[in-house]
């Protein structure tokens, strides 16, 4: 056998398919997989292959060469690279026990990009090459974001389709699209349930964590049936609708579905107009009704809590805790890069909290995180550093996520309602700042951003004319990047947005889909209604193994041997 410093060439092997070590004797691994065939031919060339490859990879490393983008075989070899992982990719076919669902509202794919590039930068690189958590993820559609009755979608309208698997009305929340908007007397009749609500009846553990008001329209579609999004608490409806058994988005909240964790914004639609806000004086709730919902919410409950500020949450034992209601502003939660990071959590900590009291359920979970607003609020206003900001936090969400639970039993999807009518682009050098300008000038000799916007209030005229732009103004939080067409409000785009998704049955994420079908697989996927008889097995997915001849460790071998040569060309 040949040699590698201490170890044979068929160690090497054995363990880079975790199969233990080479045993010469019996000229197989030591903790061989039921079925593996190890040849010593094979295992000879293999040897040589990855002796050579070493030998590259000790050299380009000490010379900087793995790094050089301009040669040919940086690209060859990330290629194969690439391939060698394609080709290793088997379907994860077993049952999800926890399914995760991770919403960027208004997270439209060039926001996806832009927010790749600034926290590769943020990290010390030029940003491009940089890979965020939720690009790591292996299986990708594209999600189709119409609501029923308009091409440009709003977050209610979509909520109900990625949440209840039903595509609505805009501005309906938990309703067909036979319900009609502010019409209270359609909604009996027309209600669907989420899969949220489904999870929770299946015996799981649920939870919704949202950056935005725990009310707003994305997480309101998990547990209410409300023909207009904007009727937050009792005091914005009228006497008529509540008479007729309407009721507020906030009283649903706590009374329809019985939800274990709850974190984000929100507090004054829990709160009479009597009650003091505990964080902002001169603050009082909106409600009528004189109820304390969170007092409501808890009534009944074991192991269950409510807070209001960071030194409270920090202070809750997941171990211990089996309802958690965290409300820390009196609306949505303030920008990351405007948080207080001594009152309030950030999404990654409330994400991180939520998922370790979950967890704790042997029947498994399911969870809804999103970054509600706060990248979508960011685009409205043409703020774009803002909403980037925010989109890197909520990948870090995700990449907290990730360590937290195991690929094997968990499936997590990151997907968008609806994208903004948010550009990038425009004569940027490579590394240059996502906020920055571009290097060239328009026609009319004046800088420009490569973010802009095609409407909103970033409209500005100097005496009649576009005005100018510099980097550091640029720069700033509170720079509205400029807008084609005059508006208040900047808005949705209309256009398709992603779907990523990993662990178990992710694969069924594939093609161009309408929205509803992610609530479809993720129900599916759980086995829960309206797939109960769905005969996916719950077990352990058998171990990845490679034979006699593995194809995708062949072409990663190989495809070093060129490198290697071309490396002794230079």
């Amino acid at each position: 056998m040949l040699h590698s410093g201490n170890h044979t060439c068929g160690d090497l092997l054995c363990l880079s398919q975790r199969h233990g070590s080479w045993n010469q004797k019996s000229k197989n691994c030591t903790h061989q997989t039921k079925g593996t065939d190890f040849h010593r031919s094979n295992v000879h060339c293999a040897c040589f292959l990855a002796q050579a490859s070493l030998f590259f990879l000790l050299v380009s490393l000490s010379s900087g060469f793995v790094k050089n983008e301009k040669h040919p075989s940086y690209w060859n070899n990330k290629g194969k690279q690439a391939l060698h992982k394609a080709l290793d990719m088997k379907p994860n076919v077993r049952r999800a026990k926890n399914s995760i669902l991770f919403l960027g509202d208004g997270m439209g794919i060039p926001t996806v990009t832009a927010a790749r590039i600034l926290k590769g930068q943020m990290n010390g690189g030029n940003g491009e090459e940089f890979s965020l958590a939720m690009d790591t993820f292996p299986h990708l559609a594209l999600s189709k974001t119409y609501n029923v009755d308009q091409q440009m979608p709003d977050s209610a309208g979509t909520a109900t389709a990625y949440l209840c698997g039903v595509k609505a009305n805009y501005g309906t929340l938990g309703l067909s699209a036979s319900a009609l908007r502010y019409n209270c007397n359609s909604t009996f009749g027309n209600e669907v349930e989420s899969v949220l609500h489904r999870a929770k009846m299946a015996g799981k553990s649920v939870g919704i964590v949202s950056t935005a008001r725990v009310q707003h329209a994305s997480p309101g579609a998990a547990y209410s049936h409300t023909a207009n999004r904007g009727w937050y608490a009792d005091s914005d409806m009228n006497a008529a609708d509540i008479a007729a058994g309407c009721r507020d988005i906030a009283y649903q909240l706590v009374h329809n579905t019985d939800i274990n964790v709850i974190l984000g914004g929100g507090r004054k639609y829990m709160f009479s107009k009597e009650t003091q806000d505990p964080e902002y004086p001169s603050y009082k709730g909106v409600r009528n009704d004189n109820f304390d919902l969170t007092a409501v919410w808890l009534n009944n409950k074991q192991n269950a809590k409510y807070v209001w500020n960071k030194a409270e949450f920090d202070k809750v034992n997941p171990e211990k805790t089996d309802y958690l209601m965290g409300l820390f502003e009196p609306s949505d939660c303030r920008y990351e890069i405007e948080r207080d990071h001594t009152m309030d959590p950030s999404l990654t900590e409330m994400v991180d909290k939520a998922i370790k009291i979950l967890r704790r359920n042997p029947k498994g979970f399911y969870l809804f995180v999103e970054d509600e607003g706060r990248i979508d609020h960011g685009h409205h206003g043409s703020g774009a550093k803002f909403a980037l900001t925010e989109a890197v936090e909520f990948d870090n969400a995700i990449e907290r996520a990730a360590e937290l639970t195991s690929e094997l039993d968990t499936l997590s999807v990151v997907t968008a309602d609806h994208s903004h009518v948010f550009s990038f682009g425009g004569n940027s050098d490579r590394g240059n700042p996502v906020l920055g300008l571009s290097r060239k000038l328009a026609d009319d000799n004046k800088s420009f951003t490569t973010t802009l916007y095609g409407n909103g209030p970033g409209y500005k005229l100097v005496n009649g004319s576009r005005a100018d732009v510099n980097a550091t103004e640029a720069g700033h939080k509170d720079y509205k990047q400029q807008s084609a067409v005059p508006l208040d409000s900047e808005t949705h785009g209309s256009e398709d947005v992603a779907i990523f998704a990993k662990g178990p049955m992710a694969h069924l994420f594939h093609g161009v889909q309408e929205q509803s079908y992610i609530a479809h697989v993720m129900a599916y996927t759980a086995c829960i209604e309206p797939y109960t008889d769905c005969f996916i097995p719950d077990l352990e997915p058998e171990p990845g193994h490679a034979g006699a001849t593995n194809p995708s460790l062949i072409v990663l071998l190989m495809g070093l041997i060129p490198a290697l040569l071309s490396l002794f060309s230079l």
